[in-house]
Order: C-alpha cells, then sequence, then structure tokens
C-alpha cells in the first residue's frame, strides 16, 4: 500500500456546475496541486457534480466512503461552505451522523490558519474534515483559488493521514518518530506543510502589500526559502513569492541605444522548461459554445458527453443480398421456396401493411434493407439457385437453397441498436474530433446535428520590422527590405492545425506607436497573436519593452537553449473586455503572446514546438485526462550522420519515411541556417538533436521526431 498512488476523488458542490458544468474552474486548480504538489503520490479517479442539496451530497460521498474493496483514500469537495443560504456541504456531517466516523479538527485548524494569512475574511469559511470507514473526507471552499490554498495547507500531511485510514499499522507509520514523518512528508518543523506560501498568493493585489502582515509570526513556513519559522521576529519577510517577481526587465527604449542591455537579461532556459512555463501560465479553456456537426468540427474538443439518441440500425437489416427466411425448428434449409415478397434497402411506405412471412416461404432483400416481419435468418443469395421465373423473365418465383447443415436464427442480421445503443455514450467529455471523419460520422449516424465544444481561440499573426514589405508587392526589393514570408507562412500553419487565423498586418519598428497599436488591436481581436522579429538585442527590437512596458504584460520567458529559435519569447497580458454584452463592463482576460524570431525557419519551427501546445490547451486539449497537445512524437533512425551543434540542442528539418518493414527513418532536408525558410520544404518533423562536441549522430542512431505532416512512403 505505502508504495502505491492513493486514489482521490472529486465532489464539485454548485447548482450552476450543474447545470453548465465548463463554469467551474476548481477541478483543474485542484488537479494541479495534486499533480505539481503531490510528489506523485496522488491520482484523481473521478470527478462529480451536484447541486446544493444535502441529500444528493451526502449519497456521492457516501458512495465513495463505503465502496469495497477499492476503497477512496481521499475525499475532496468544493463549494457550500460559506454562509449563503444554498451552502449545504458543511451540514450533512452534522445531520447525518453516520457520515463522518471520525472528526479531524486538526485539519480543518491547518486550512484555517493559511486561509487566514491570506484575508481575515478567511473565518467566514466552515471546512469539515475527518475520516469515514477507510476514507479521509475535507470539504474545501468553492473559490478555485480558495480551494488550492486549502488543500496546499495540509496535501503533505495527508498521505500519512491516509494510510493511517486505510488501517496500516501505527507503530510501523510512525517508527523514526515525528522527525522522520516530517522529513518523509518533506515538510520543514512547524511549517504546516504547504509547499508554497499561502500569505504570498495575493501579493499582486494592493491590500495585501497595504497590511504588511502585521501579526508578527514570521511566516516561515518551510518552503523551501530558509525563513524557518520562529516567532522571535528575526527571519526575513517577503511580500512575493519569488515565482510572482516581476523579474528582470527588457531595454527602456526611451533612454537610447547607449543604455539598452549588453546581454539579455531574461534566463536561458531549457525547451522542457519553456513547455513547463506555457503549461502554467496558459489559460484553461472558459466557454463553451454549440458547434455544428459537419467539415467545421474536426479539431474541436467536446465540453460534454454526447449520448446517442437512436439506435443504430433502428431496425433489423440485413448485411447481405440474398432472401429473407424463417428458419424451421430442426435449421434444414434445402429445398425449393416460393419468393412471395421483395425487400429493398430504399425505405418504404410507412402505412403499407407488410404481410408477415411464414415457413416455407422467402423473401428477396438487399444489403440493409428492414427484414419482414417473422423473418429469422437470412441466406446469402450465393447459396441459392433460381429454379422458376414469371413468364416474361423479369422476376423471381422460385429459389433454391442449398444451405449445408444447420442454419440458425439470427445469420447474416443486423440487430436493432447492436452498431450503437440508444441512450449510450458515444463520445466522451475532453475528446478531440479528429480530420479522419469517423467522430463526424458516429455523430451524424444517431442523428447528433450540434454538440458542445470548447470555444477554439483565435490566432492573430503579426510581422514586425521596417524593413519588412508584403511578400506580393510588385516591383524589385531596394536595399534592406525583405519580403514577409513568416506571416503568410504563419497563417497557414495555424489554419492547417483547424484555427480560425486573423492577418494583423506588418507593424514598422520606427513609426510611433505602430506596435503598441497593433499588438493592442491584435489582442483585442484573438485569443494568442505570433509576432516575428523584434526579439532580439538590437536597439529596435522593441517587441519586449513594448509588451512589458505599455501592455503591462509578463514576460515568462524571454530565450530558449535551442537551435534554430533561441530568442523566443512567451508573455500574457491582461486585456479589459469591453462592449461585452449584458456583461460587466470590468472583465479582464488573460491573453496570449508568442513573439518568434524574424527569421523564417526560426519562426516555424518556433511556432509548432510552443505555440501550437498553446493553441491545444486553450482549445480544450487536456483538459480531461491530461495530455499537452503539440506535434505527436514518435522514435525514428537516422538515415545519414547528423553533425550536432556543441552548445544548443538542434530541432532539426527532417523527412521521416517509413520503410517496407515500417520502421521509420529520416533525412535531413539540407542546409540547416535559421534564415533559410527552404529547409523547411517538403520537411514533416522536426528531430530532436542533442547538443554534442564530440563528432556527428551516426546513420541508425535512434531519435525522437516531432511529426509536422503525414510519414510519407519509403516503398
Amino acid at each position: 500500500m505505502a508504495g502505491d498512488t492513493l486514489k482521490v476523488t472529486l465532489l464539485i458542490v454548485s447548482t450552476t456546475a450543474a447545470k453548465d458544468p465548463s463554469s467551474d474552474a476548481s477541478e483543474l486548480a485542484l488537479k494541479e496541486v495534486l499533480d505539481k504538489e503531490g510528489g506523485g503520490k496522488w491520482e484523481l479517479v473521478e470527478t462529480k457534480i451536484v447541486p446544493d442539496v444535502a441529500t444528493q451530497i451526502q449519497r456521492q460521498i457516501i458512495s465513495w466512503a463505503d465502496a469495497a474493496p477499492e476503497h477512496i483514500n481521499l475525499i475532496l469537495t468544493t463549494g457550500g461552505t460559506g454562509f449563503a443560504t444554498a451552502d449545504n456541504t458543511p451540514e450533512v456531517g452534522k445531520a447525518v451522523s453516520a457520515l463522518l466516523h471520525k472528526s479531524a479538527p486538526g485539519l480543518v485548524h491547518g486550512m484555517l490558519a493559511a486561509s487566514l494569512s491570506v484575508t481575515p475574511f478567511a473565518m467566514m469559511s466552515r471546512p469539515v474534515a475527518g475520516v469515514r470507514n477507510k476514507s479521509v473526507i475535507i470539504t474545501l471552499p468553492g473559490s478555485p483559488k480558495g480551494a488550492k490554498e486549502n488543500l496546499q495547507a495540509v496535501l503533505k500531511t495527508l498521505p500519512h493521514a491516509c494510510l493511517q485510514a486505510a488501517g496500516l499499522d501505527s507503530r510501523t507509520l510512525h517508527a523514526g518518530g515525528v522527525e522522520k514523518l516530517e522529513a518523509d512528508a518533506g515538510i520543514t518543523p512547524g511549517g504546516g506543510g504547504h509547499s508554497h506560501s499561502h500569505h504570498h498568493a495575493r501579493s499582486h493585489d494592493r491590500h495585501d502589500h497595504d497590511h504588511k502582515h502585521g501579526h508578527g509570526h514570521g511566516h516561515g513556513h518551510g518552503h523551501g526559502h530558509g525563513h524557518g519559522h520562529g516567532h522571535g521576529h528575526g527571519n526575513l519577510v517577503r511580500h512575493t513569492a519569488p515565482s510572482s517577481s516581476p523579474g528582470p526587465l527588457s531595454n527602456d527604449p526611451t533612454l537610447g541605444p547607449s543604455r539598452r542591455n549588453r546581454e539579455s537579461p531574461y534566463p536561458m532556459l531549457s525547451v522542457e522548461e519553456a513547455l513547463a512555463k506555457i503549461r502554467e501560465h496558459v489559460p484553461a479553456p472558459l466557454e463553451v459554445v454549440v458547434s455544428r456537426v459537419d467539415e467545421s468540427l474536426p479539431g474541436a474538443v467536446l465540453a460534454e458527453d454526447v449520448v446517442a439518441r437512436e439506435n443504430v440500425p433502428a431496425f433489423r437489416a440485413s448485411i447481405v443480398d440474398g432472401y429473407a427466411v424463417v428458419v424451421p425448428r430442426d435449421g434444414n434449409m434445402r429445398g425449393v421456396f416460393p419468393v412471395v415478397s421483395v425487400s429493398h434497402a430504399a425505405p418504404g411506405d410507412e402505412g403499407a401493411k407488410v404481410q408477415a412471412l411464414r415457413e416455407g416461404e422467402v423473401a428477396r432483400i438487399t444489403t440493409g434493407a428492414p427484414l419482414p416481419p417473422g423473418a429469422t435468418s437470412v441466406i446469402m443469395v450465393e447459396d441459392t439457385v433460381l429454379r422458376t421465373a414469371s413468364e416474361d423473365g423479369r422476376e423471381e418465383r422460385e429459389v433454391e437453397i442449398l444451405a449445408e447443415g444447420v442454419v440458425r436464427e439470427g445469420e447474416n442480421i443486423r440487430e436493432v441498436g447492436s452498431d450503437v445503443r440508444e441512450g449510450t455514450t458515444i463520445l466522451r467529455r475532453g475528446e478531440r474530433v479528429s480530420a479522419v471523419g469517423g467522430e463526424i460520422g458516429l455523430l451524424a449516424s444517431v442523428g447528433v446535428a450540434e454538440v458542445r465544444t470548447y470555444r477554439r481561440p483565435v490566432v492573430g499573426v503579426l510581422s514586425t520590422g521596417d524593413e519588412v514589405v508584403p511578400h506580393h508587392r510588385d516591383g524589385p526589393l531596394r536595399p534592406g527590405e525583405v519580403r514577409d514570408s513568416n506571416r503568410v507562412a504563419l497563417l497557414a500553419a495555424a489554419r492547417e492545425a483547424g484555427f480560425e487565423a486573423l492577418d494583423l498586418g506588418i507593424a514598422a519598428d520606427t513609426a510611433p506607436g505602430a506596435l503598441e497599436d497593433g499588438l493592442r488591436s491584435g489582442l483585442r481581436a484573438a485569443a494568442l497573436v505570433v509576432t516575428t522579429g523584434g526579439v532580439s538585442m538590437g536597439e529596435l527590437d522593441l517587441l519586449k519593452p513594448t509588451v512589458e512596458r505599455a501592455l503591462g504584460g509578463r514576460v515568462h520567458f524571454g530565450r530558449v537553449a535551442m537551435k534554430p529559435g533561441k530568442p523566443t519569447t512567451f508573455a500574457t497580458v491582461p486585456v479589459p473586455v469591453e462592449n461585452v454584452v449584458g456583461g460587466d463592463g470590468g472583465r479582464v482576460d488573460t491573453k496570449v503572446l508568442f513573439a518568434l524570431p524574424g527569421n523564417p525557419a526560426s519562426a516555424l519551427v518556433t511556432f509548432h514546438l510552443f505555440a501550437l501546445p498553446a493553441l491545444h490547451r486553450m482549445g480544450g486539449v487536456g483538459v480531461v485526462g491530461g495530455g499537452e497537445g503539440g506535434l505527436p512524437r514518435v522514435r525514428v533512425a537516422l538515415a545519414h550522420d547528423f553533425p550536432l551543434d556543441p552548445a544548443r540542442p538542434e530541432y532539426h528539418r527532417a523527412v521521416v519515411s517509413a520503410g517496407a518493414d515500417g520502421a521509420l527513418t529520416a533525412a535531413s532536408t539540407g542546409g540547416q541556417r535559421s534564415s533559410r525558410v527552404g529547409s523547411l520544404r517538403g520537411a514533416n518533423a522536426l528531430l530532436c538533436l542533442p547538443s554534442g562536441r564530440e563528432g556527428p549522430l551516426r546513420e541508425g542512431t535512434r531519435v525522437d521526431a516531432l511529426l509536422m505532416g503525414p510519414v510519407r512512403s519509403g516503398l
């Protein structure tokens, strides 16, 4: 038991979410805490949503806590812990004496203490914690932020609590004393066990800065900053968590080129670290829309389960061309039989009365046609011989059946609902509709014309630079000018990936306000904006300064250890929602910005590597069951030697082919200079090559490849 993951279930108590599951954000917040801060010890196995009704809350908790033999280790609820009239969760334990077999006031105290260090209004919360059978039960606030903070406050102590509740020997569990328990849980003595400083969680809110945390406890919560927990007032007090501090800023363009940074102030991240930043800061989908089931649906992620509205087939149908028969009790169908009727796949007159078939008669039937009443099996036409025909020779009168052995009822028949049964779930929330057509065909087959999906983000593409001119401009280029190949290529890539893409044009470097205006306009119109150019170290590289200083955005990374694409930049920008019909008018949305290098190969590689996973996440990929989106990864063998960059991992443009034996091999597209857009001509993959100073990777070496397109046939 000690080496296994602990099973967690989550009950979301919300009348609103019960009607519209997409309105709940607490599941994602708590799953993130369990995954990132739970030390790999937790598995969220089920989430349910119920309205604010005590009996429904109680019924679900009891069904989990009383399940045997596979009991649930930890049951979490969110919502219903406040003072509102409909907040019923805390009353469940009081109204039903059998719900909690043991109370856990220490866990309640730990959660309240952590919340009170954030806001005095935490005293309005009424959490409950305890044990029923072998399950630890904890109620959390309905606010995703509050639920996350409360769970963080007690998370590291919960494995021990769950093991005790599961019946493990206490003497064994406590061997080594409290010090060993704290060390195993990763808790600094007196630290409360949470891996983040909860009183820092709102450090950007003005009221937290104004209060100055004047309750004199030193705030040393053992979160790895070396503070300790002593009450002697001598410990350092920090009012922003390290991950929340604004960090270094880019150049201030108003100071002139002589005052610009001589090297980037942004730390160099690995690709894996950069992708982790994207997963952390790209907003998950919030809006659910109704989408038509047609050719526009591929790429969308379902926001709710889809249930079949009717049986497929809706009638007993023949799966062959032949003759419907009534099988006698002995199963002997050899002989000559009169053909008394015909059943075609074309729909017939519903009002017409169809004569029931009797034993000793047959009815000619085509594939897909409904069986006449009374028929119990179908004989293939290949197993018959025509014996007599009508006088004009056009119709069959008698056929001889040559069936060897026993004929059984149900042969060559599709029964009602044998393909899809009415009322069954045919597609699950979180499934992504593919372009192959199978999901769309399944939906259409049961009469589903519309489904609820997560709104796919709109992508805006903006080129920057005085030197950039439209690619279709007539006439020769003047010295210093380059044609804008990036914008049209990225628009095509975004649309090929299934997203609506907006052409935001070109923003000049030196035109006053052009870049800021272009970004503001793009961020209002699109959920994610991709720019190219202006992210290096030149005096006219204004992208980062504009995002940070003019737009109030936050750059999460500004350099990545990779080739090509080192200056790739990822930022989020708060954008007020304007002119919202029926809305509050004061909402602020988080928009996503990827500032990609201006070199064409760099721009396309980094779009696929970074922007595409962000788009997938914003469109709902991974909302259920995890997953990160982005390009699919496969293992391939190198078709020839590949040189390595001595300093940076390389994403080498290549062609992946499948041989006669199915083995995948990869060949380079040639010169890989980042300005050479031709290096992507014909490429269907990016090879993930490590850095190295000890010569090339030899032919036959196996490496990872990220597929941008279909694998080619090498036959």
